[in-house]
């Protein structure tokens, strides 16, 4: 039998490793969508730079707000469209579905940005904090809390993430 015949047989390959990058960055868009739907509008509890010297108490500060806002948002929805796409991309070169990991990435995305978000916007920038509504003295104490709300987040996520098979 000539030898352009025969097969040879072909080890299986493995699968390829879960796109943890793309998980983690869902969790953070979905963190910024929950931030900026739950406490900019349904709340209303701040702005992006309400404490920044873009008054809420006028039609041109409020409109400068809504439009820091919409480009919050604009950002949220381009991290999320952006983890849809490596996630997508993962799945087409063979990665595994691991619902672990993209529970766990998820959480550790919405907690990085919490963490991020609380330390950036909140405390070095002071563009604005957590519950505007709340009396001026207790600010600080949701700003910490939502750091706090944070860590847990990334903690869950890391553990959740750690449960998966390799």
């Amino acid at each position: 039998m000539p030898l352009s015949s025969q097969t040879i047989p072909q080890a299986p390959t493995p699968p390829r490793p879960f796109p943890t990058g793309g998980a983690i960055l869902l969790g953070a868009g979905l963190g910024g969508f929950f931030d900026g739907i739950v406490l900019h509008q349904v709340l209303q509890w701040h702005h992006i730079a309400s404490s920044a010297g873009v008054p809420v108490d006028t039609v041109d500060g409020l409109r400068m707000n809504t439009l820091f806002d919409g480009l919050f948002h604009l950002a949220t929805w381009i991290m999320t469209a952006a983890a849809i796409a490596l996630l997508w991309r993962g799945a087409r070169r063979g990665a595994r579905l691991l619902w672990s990991r993209l529970i766990g990435g998820a959480l550790m995305g919405f907690g990085l940005f919490n963490l991020i978000e609380g330390l950036v916007n909140h405390q070095l920038l002071g563009l604005h904090h957590v519950n505007e509504t709340a009396p001026p003295g207790q600010w600080l104490a949701w700003d910490l809390g939502f750091l706090a709300s944070g860590l847990v987040l990334l903690a869950a996520g890391y553990g959740l993430s750690r449960k998966a098979p390799a």
